[in-house]
């Protein structure tokens, strides 16, 4: 049985995180039928209460629990009671009380989606708390490299970047521990918490190049300007001399290497244009696997059962480059 909320990937564990991947091969169908909705949400309310700006995980939800049938709204909080001071428990407790079954919910303190998973019976997922864990973007990277690479076991990525900053990067660790990949950091002392090793079991390397050159997965990170509070770097144009994913750099990486990047990106700065649209950048089709793993979260949250875990219905194929599809099916 799957738990009331989705709050980080730590305490996933690889069954449960294996069992999402799986679902979202079937749920990224959707996108290849005439009409794009299955109805296992249908009569549940899904609020969005997002405290920090957000497109592409904001839309995503939306569109995920619309084309599982949800009624959806989403609370513009700078135009919420808010700004007359109320607290987010009050606010999650009013989200309760006009019936919500889940409240998405992205905040800049970490620890912000835990206080409303025990302040309400709705079920709750962080959509990204402070620099503590963002589990969706999480579980679409870890998607997005299974139907390339048809596994994770195995895989060495490198993560690049504000690690300090980044709960894009601490929901990928896990993950990615989880499922028995290496993983490996790159980026300036300053932007490095203390005791990775220790907590994680993960390499730094002292040299971008090194790094390129030993992963077969590269997820490059945003510089977070909006969190540095002092000096973390000396300049953004030495930045990207020592750790952008330059042009020239790209010789670096094997020919079937993967690069990712969570977005919203700093073209120039940590990763260049010409990347961007390298053959080897995925970033437009995380965009996308994010709808398909957001709506198998919302499924699985729901509660929907059946024998081989998803909707009855007819079984679709497997996407390709998938490493193994779910056993189930879905309903039309």
């Amino acid at each position: 049985m799957w738990p009331k909320d989705l709050l980080g990937l730590r305490d996933l564990g690889a069954e449960r995180i294996t069992q999402v991947l799986d679902t979202a091969d079937v749920m990224r169908q959707v996108f290849e039928r005439p009409v794009k909705k299955f109805p296992t949400l249908r009569g549940r309310v899904v609020v969005n209460l997002f405290y920090e700006p957000s497109t592409r995980t904001r839309t995503s939800f939306e569109l995920a629990a619309k084309a599982l049938s949800a009624d959806v709204t989403s609370i513009a909080v700078a135009q919420s009671s808010v700004v007359k001071g109320e607290s987010l428990v009050d606010t999650a407790r009013t989200l309760q009380a006009l019936g919500a079954d889940f409240v998405v919910i992205r905040h800049s303190s970490a620890g912000a989606p835990h206080l409303v998973s025990r302040t309400i019976p709705a079920a709750v997922v962080n959509a990204g708390d402070g620099a503590n864990e963002h589990p969706t973007q999480g579980l679409l990277d870890l998607y997005t490299i299974r139907r390339h690479k048809g596994r994770i076991a195995g895989l060495r990525v490198l993560i690049v970047g504000d690690i300090l900053h980044s709960r894009v990067a601490r929901s990928d660790f896990w993950g990615l521990l989880h499922l028995g990949a290496e993983v490996a950091v790159a980026g300036p002392r300053t932007l490095m918490p203390e005791g990775l090793e220790r907590s994680y079991g993960i390499r730094r390397f002292e040299r971008l190049d090194d790094g390129l050159e030993w992963a077969d997965v590269v997820n490059v990170l945003r510089i977070q300007r909006e969190r540095m509070q002092r000096g973390y770097l000396p300049s953004l144009r030495e930045y990207r001399a020592r750790w952008g994913l330059t042009a020239e750099r790209l010789g670096r990486l094997k020919e079937d290497a993967l690069i990712m990047h969570p977005g919203p990106a700093n073209v120039g700065v940590e990763i260049d244009e010409a990347v961007v649209h390298d053959p080897r950048t995925v970033i437009t089709e995380q965009v996308t696997n994010g709808v398909a793993v957001r709506m198998a979260v919302l499924y699985l949250m729901s509660g929907a059962r059946e024998k081989d875990g998803l909707v009855e219905g007819a079984a679709p194929e497997a996407p390709r480059g998938a490493g193994h599809a779910g056993g189930g099916t879905l309903s039309s």
